[in-house]
């Protein structure tokens, strides 16, 4: 595993120069990535097309094909997705607070960059540019670990990165890729304390799961993402038709997409043949109420537990908001979580109860992103508490020191 450390000994060295570039240097750097992806796209195409290709002959669903394939249209994404980074504020070096002592001690507390971000994902090759992108903002370096199904594109991607930030004038051992894709290089990477300094693994819950069991690099847990949206008796019907079917079919191969929906009894025999006509291409399980009401597969208790990202849905007829709370604070990952009512208290008891990272009212749970929520790209959604919850944009990637000056006092 020698290749591996090498790779994060130099990310860590090029992490102290990056400790000291200004805002101005890491904007031009990321400006001149994107434009590179832009003017490589060929290339990068050329490579992921390999990874299309072996992973159609495995025989790997459609809706993963879906977040493994590449087109112009997803490249220009990704080069738009630095440009937004670069026009963000740069949080480092931002005072949090600051006080000056009786003594004449002035202490301030300052925003710093992490040191050394490991990534461990799977198989979205643009999770490469937005984590890249993301990191250099904030004055991380990077060791991106990606999954052997995208492997040559990552290797295409991080090429075109590395070449446009050296040219910029910026350290390109920054950004490093693990081109091993063997779960002992993953291993190995996860126990690299002191030249990593934080682990944030994306992907699948055996991934994530995976990172949480077996690293001693503290870990950032991103999220699984089974989340529901919940029609209340006071619901629109219209407007929860609209919210489900966007939440289930946009994109269902991503984390914030839906998979479960909660349906109050009130109202359940006016919604779901609504919901299911919508959802026709849509494979719908349900429990012993929803299948007298429409044609549905029995639901089991492992479909309540699971995260599908296909065009499969859970479906349960709850008699009472408290029912459905229960329900997705039993089942959930606290991802993302919606209510569709009319009624103020019925909300404002499922924003205070819900215990997830994004908590919604009359909306899709499909805004959980760093981009829509304005961070620009995103480096993960946490689903834990402790240091950031939620989409991870800029600040989420730093933490603090505090920078005491004096004039000679002692204690």
């Amino acid at each position: 595993m020698r290749h591996v450390l090498e790779k994060a000994q130099k990310a860590k060295q090029a992490s102290m120069l990056l400790a000291c570039m200004g805002a101005e240097e890491k904007n031009r750097a990321l400006l001149a990535m994107a434009d590179a992806l832009v003017a490589n796209a060929d290339d990068i195409l050329a490579a992921n097309e390999k990874d299309v290709a072996a992973a159609k002959e495995r025989g790997t669903a459609a809706a993963m094909i879906d977040r493994l394939s590449l087109s112009h249209q997803r490249i220009q994404g990704m080069a738009q997705g630095l440009r937004e980074v670069a026009a963000l504020r740069d949080p480092v070096g931002e005072v949090i607070h600051g006080t000056l002592r009786p003594n004449g001690l002035a202490i301030s507390k300052q925003r710093v960059p992490l040191g050394v971000v490991g990534i461990i994902y799977e198989a979205r090759p643009n999770v490469t540019s937005d984590a890249a992108g993301l990191c250099l903002k904030t004055g991380n370096a990077v060791v991106l670990r990606g999954g052997s199904d995208a492997i040559h594109s990552n290797m295409a991607i991080v090429s075109v990165l590395r070449a446009a930030a050296d040219e910029a004038g910026f350290p390109a051992d920054a950004i490093q890729l693990i081109d091993d894709t063997s779960r002992e290089a993953a291993t190995y990477m996860m126990g690299l304390n002191g030249v990593i300094d934080v682990l944030i693994p994306r992907g699948g819950a055996g991934l994530i799961q995976s990172v949480v069991k077996n690293a001693t690099v503290p870990v950032i847990e991103t999220g699984t993402g089974n989340c529901h949206v919940y029609v209340d008796e006071f619901a629109d019907i219209d407007m929860a038709v609209e919210i489900i079917h966007n939440a289930k079919t946009s994109r269902p191969s991503v984390c914030n997409a839906a998979e479960s929906l909660l349906v109050h009894e009130t109202v359940a025999a006016e919604f779901l043949p609504k919901m299911a006509a919508r959802l026709s291409n849509v494979e719908l399980r349900g429990c012993e109420k929803t299948r007298a009401i429409i044609d549905a597969k029995e639901a089991t208790e492992e479909d309540y537990y699971t995260e599908y990202l296909d065009y499969i849905l859970a479906v349960k007829v709850v008699g009472s908001v408290d029912e459905a709370i229960a329900h997705i604070n039993r089942y959930g990952t606290k991802h993302s979580e919606a209510i569709v009512t009319k009624d103020y208290a019925n909300a404002e008891k499922f924003l205070a109860q819900v215990d997830a990272a994004a908590v919604y009212v009359n909306a899709s749970t499909r805004f959980t992103d760093g981009g829509e929520f304005g961070f620009g790209a995103e480096i993960g959604i946490s689903t834990q508490k402790l240091h950031a919850r939620g989409p991870m944009g800029l600040e989420e990637l730093t933490t603090y020191k505090y920078i005491i000056r004096g004039g000679g006092q002692v204690r």
